[in-house]
């Protein structure tokens, strides 16, 4: 098994859809920046949940939220862009998603988010025992901008 641990903030609020078959779906896509020749890079990811095992956690998630998923890397799709240029989709299905201590925080929230990330560092077990976690406080992503085009 091909294990990835990714850090970034979604570019897209998570989408849900279910299979023909009424099997829970959840898509996130995550940016993870990477620093390469002195030149910041963006790398997308498609975060694939299946099940409802998030669902106490993926309503504090938004566009820009920051977040850390631990999951199984699929075999990198290549496809071609809106210009025509090569590009690599990397997929991975989450077994474990973590609020990020790195995301922006304003200074009046700055005491709850340190208060609620000690107790609430992961989802990734069980939903019928996760129901005491509380979310870290809001996120400012009014000033964040996501200039970089998702590519799926």
């Amino acid at each position: 098994m091909n294990n990835a641990f990714i850090a970034g903030h979604l570019g897209a609020d998570p989408e849900t859809k279910f299979t023909s078959g009424g099997q829970k779906v959840t898509t996130l896509r995550v940016a993870a920046k990477a620093r390469r020749g002195g030149k910041d890079d963006t790398i997308w990811w498609r975060v694939t949940l299946w099940g409802d095992q998030f669902d106490k956690i993926m309503p504090h998630f938004k566009k820009g939220s920051s977040i850390m998923v631990n999951g199984e890397l699929a075999k990198p799709e290549i496809y071609n862009d809106r210009e025509g240029n090569p590009q690599v989709s990397m997929n991975v299905t989450a077994f474990s998603i973590h609020f990020s201590p790195f995301g922006k925080v304003e200074r009046d929230q700055a005491p709850v988010q340190q208060s609620t990330q000690r107790m609430a560092q992961t989802a990734s077990m069980p939903a019928a025992s996760s129901s005491y976690m509380q979310p870290s406080a809001p996120q400012d992503t009014s000033s964040s901008s996501f200039d970089d085009e998702v590519p799926f």
